[in-house]
């Protein structure tokens, strides 16, 4: 129901099946199975029932009295949840399914867009490393196309990117890695890397 990913030091995350957890809990309502699935999936990955998501004025998830770095990210029937004891992070999981050709044009720049073409899979780790870069950036105020950028890639099962926030107050890049999970996308954050020169 659960698998945790070790990923260095410091840098873990877990995936939880909703719908096992549902079955075993005896849960049919969508909202109260994706509540009740987070805190049981932080209280494992910490190894302690006590661990609470709180949120900021801005939507940020963050551990209550515990200066860890947290992201979650939920579709359909996965639920993933990253813990980062050095710096921001960020992680998006996405179902593979046909629907992210129809909104490309809205998070892909042109470049972006004539790099994908109609890979649908291609096209969902853009959005989920642009989600990501978001979730860590933690505010509100990003164009998907004008300010999150992921430089080019060779798409294989798992593998490492580069991920830009370019903000005029607030320029990083990022290592992220992605990997297929079942029938989903994965991202993740490894860490802030040093802008090029």
């Amino acid at each position: 129901m659960i698998e945790v990913f070790n990923i260095k030091k410091g840098l873990f995350f877990g995936i939880l099946d909703l719908e096992a957890f549902s079955r075993e809990k005896g849960l049919s309502a969508k909202r109260e199975i994706e509540t009740l699935g987070k805190n049981y999936l932080i209280a494992r990955l910490l190894d302690n029932e006590a661990a609470q998501i709180i949120y900021d004025a801005k939507g940020k998830p963050f551990l209550a009295n515990d200066p860890r770095h947290i992201s979650l990210s939920h579709s359909h029937d996965k639920l993933a949840i990253i813990v980062n004891e050095q710096e921001p992070t960020g992680i998006d999981i996405e179902l593979i399914r046909d629907k992210v050709l129809r909104i490309r044009h809205k998070f892909l720049s042109a470049p972006e867009l004539a790099e994908t073409g109609q890979d649908v899979e291609k096209l969902l780790v853009y959005w989920a490393a642009k989600e990501t870069l978001y979730k860590i950036y933690g505010l509100r105020e990003v164009d998907f196309i004008a300010n999150l950028f992921v430089k080019p890639f060779n798409k294989h099962n798992l593998g490492t990117i580069i991920g830009e926030i370019n903000l005029p107050a607030f320029k990083k890049q990022f290592e992220l890695n992605y990997q297929s999970v079942d029938d989903y996308i994965l991202v993740y954050a490894l860490n802030e890397i040093s802008l090029a020169e």
